[in-house]
Parts: C-alpha cells; sequence; structure tokens
C-alpha cells in the first residue's frame, strides 16, 4: 500500500499534515533527523517514523518505497536561533540545498516523481511588487533565502517528468508556535513596552499550519501541478493593529514605541558584523516593510 512519505515530519507543519493524513486513514511515515515528536503523532494509527538526516546521503537507504508513494518535503533550519555570521552560510545550504538535491536524487532512483515542497517567501528579498506574486522577482536578502534557490533545481528536475508542487508561506503560525514572536510575547507578558521597528504601518501578514496543511492535501488530489504558490492569509493587518489587538487580548499595559527604522537597522547590522546578533539580517532589513503576498494567482 502506497504511503505518505514526510521529511521533516517531526517539524510544526509535518506533524500537522501527519495527524490530518491519519485521519483519513492513510499511512504515513516520518523522515527526520530528530526521531521524538512533542505533537504525540507516533500514537496516531498508521504512522511510523525513521532516523533519517536528508544532508547524509547513506541514511536514506532505510527507506523502503512502494510505486505511488507521495513525498513531502518541509526538512529545513530555521532563522532561529540567531546565528553569528561566521558558519551561516553552511549552516543554512547544507541544510537546505544539499539535502533538497538528496531527496531529489532518491526519489529519481526509487522512481517516485511526485513531490510537495515547502520552500519561503524569503527567496524574494525585498519587496518589488506588492501585492508579491508568484512571478517576483528571486533576489534573496542572505543566506537562507539564497538556500532556498532550490526551486531552480526543481525546475531542472520538472523537465526529467517530476511533478512539484512549490508553496512559499508568510510566517507560518498555530497552537504551540511563537518562533520571532515570542520575545514580543515576553515583552507583553510583562507589561513593557514593545517597540517597533518604524512606525508600525506597514502590513504583517501570516498563515495558518492548519491551511498549509490543506494547500498540500489540495496539490495531492489536483496531481501535483508543476507550478509556486504563494500562501498568505486574507487581508492582513497593520503591524500596529496586530499588536494592539494582542496587547488587548492578554490584558497587559504595554505600550508600542516606534522607532526610526533606518538607525536601527545600523545598530542591529553592526552587532551582526561583530557577531553578536539580536535578529537575522533577513528578518531585520524588511522589518519595516509590507511583505504581503497575492496569493490568487493571475
Amino acid at each position: 500500500m502506497s504511503k505518505h512519505i514526510i521529511f521533516g515530519g517531526n517539524g510544526f507543519l509535518g506533524t500537522e499534515l501527519a495527524k490530518k493524513l491519519s485521519a483519513r486513514g492513510e499511512n504515513v511515515l516520518i523522515c527526520d533527523v530528530n526521531k521524538t515528536s512533542a505533537a504525540g503523532i507516533y500514537d496516531l494509527r498508521g504512522v511510523s517514523s525513521l532516523k533519517i538526516n536528508v544532508t547524509d546521503v547513506q541514511s536514506f537507504s532505510q527507506i523502503t518505497t512502494e510505486p505511488g508513494d507521495i513525498v513531502y518535503h518541509f526538512s529545513a533550519k530555521l532563522l532561529v536561533p540567531i546565528l553569528p555570521r561566521k558558519g551561516r552560510q553552511d549552516y543554512f545550504w547544507n541544510a537546505l540545498f544539499v539535502g533538497t538535491v538528496n531527496i531529489l536524487n532518491f526519489m529519481e532512483e526509487q522512481g517516485l516523481k511526485q513531490l510537495v515542497y515547502f520552500t519561503t517567501d524569503r527567496v524574494s528579498g525585498k519587496t518589488q511588487q506588492h501585492p508579491r506574486s508568484e512571478s517576483h522577482p528571486r533576489i534573496p536578502l542572505g543566506p537562507y533565502g539564497e538556500a532556498n534557490y532550490q526551486e531552480l533545481l526543481c525546475e531542472t528536475y520538472r523537465e526529467k517528468g517530476f511533478n512539484i508542487s512549490i508553496f512559499r508561506p508568510r510566517l507560518i503560525i498555530g497552537s504551540g508556535r511563537l518562533g520571532i514572536l515570542e520575545k514580543l510575547f515576553l515583552l507583553i507578558d510583562k507589561y513593557l513596552p514593545v517597540p517597533t521597528i518604524g512606525n508600525g504601518k506597514n502590513y504583517y501578514q501570516f498563515i495558518s499550519v492548519s491551511d498549509c496543511t490543506e494547500a498540500c492535501l489540495a496539490a495531492v488530489e489536483k496531481g501535483f501541478p508543476n507550478e509556486e504558490f504563494n500562501l498568505g492569509s486574507a487581508e492582513p493587518p497593520i503591524v500596529n493593529e496586530l499588536l494592539k489587538s494582542l496587547i488587548k487580548h492578554a490584558n497587559s499595559k504595554s505600550i508600542l514605541i516606534p522607532t526610526p527604522a533606518f538607525a536601527v537597522k545600523l545598530t542591529l547590522e553592526f552587532l551582526d558584523r561583530i557577531n553578536k546578533p539580536l535578529m537575522d539580517p533577513e528578518q531585520y532589513i524588511i522589518a519595516d516593510e509590507t511583505c504581503a503576498l497575492d496569493y490568487f494567482k493571475g
């Protein structure tokens, strides 16, 4: 019986997808370098796991495939924890690009040609078109976005007969995940002032992890369209409105403090250059910009 192979399956998105597939009675194989999950997915019917490091070709030998198996590629490195400049390039390149090369080569060897792949909206870099369409120029700002140039790699495999649906999500959120927002939550919880980079009048877009999994299932049902798709919420709020609603919901006494974006970015860049970063450059460079994705294909 065919199965759903999820690389990076112990992550936030992978565990959510595994739950939905299990509820549908599907067989799921979690492939992750971390063989433990806090989400309890291994208690679900039809879910099994293997310890697979996508940067280690030899580890793929553990996987037994059958014709019709479906592959999902969520294996990645996040922008947190913050890394010093030295080593940042290799950190992301090995996990994102080299890992993708190995997954695609493995699929080709096994005769599997159906892939759902999550990259990132960071491949676009600074906003040149608003809202950003799927055809927005790919000019990444740093090693995280550059490593996701494996989208170009996918295009070469499409020419070999692969069907690869690529999704570019905005910040994925859901229960139990804070990511870069954790620092803001701590400030609000302690009634401390909350600084914004700039005046906070730019729009900020998220995407629900549940909506991301629904996109995966839709791609499978539609036969793995060979296209790139943006994923983002409708009518994103401006940063000030978003934070004010969060403060109100938390019954906090925190207030918003706008800051001069230019000066803040210079300070953050200086700290990054001396290997004492507070934020990753790919985060603060566009922190005061509107980076909203147009999720309707024209």
